[in-house]
């Protein structure tokens, strides 16, 4: 018996504050003023700042650790797709998805979405492989 079935569903709501941002820029050394200049951003097509990217996606690994299927589990691989821009104080959820399983190597293929709770749009997609902790 796996940790959670095939097409299993979890959801994560969340949100990133600019001091998020600020601190994932000085973990990372990514200080793109498209990230932290508002001025800078403005005059893009975005008109303010936007989050990093890996910033959004790196509550895949906070679920995934965490939650569901939770602690124990290992990240094996990840694609990603950044659909949209995300923004600071915005309430975004995150979607997590079983898609396949593979109960005798304790691995399995969870689709990853974000999506902006206002909107309903789509701001970043992929597919986690992980392996999770024999039950």
């Amino acid at each position: 018996m796996t940790p959670f079935e095939l097409n299993a569903v979890h959801r994560h709501a969340f949100r990133f504050s600019q001091a998020d941002v600020e601190a994932f820029a000085r973990v990372t050394g990514d200080d793109n003023p498209l990230h932290l200049d508002a001025e800078f951003a403005s005059q893009t097509p975005f008109k303010r700042p936007i989050i990093h990217g890996m910033l959004g996606a790196s509550v895949f690994t906070k679920v995934l650790g965490t939650e569901f299927p939770g602690h124990g589990s290992v990240y094996l691989k990840q694609t990603l797709e950044f659909l949209r821009p995300m923004f600071v104080d915005a309430d975004y959820e995150a979607v997590f998805t079983v898609i396949s399983t593979n109960p005798e190597k304790h691995t399995a293929e969870v689709s990853t979405e974000i999506k902006d709770r206002q909107t309903g749009k789509l701001t970043t997609r992929g597919v986690a492989t992980l392996m999770y902790k024999k039950g």
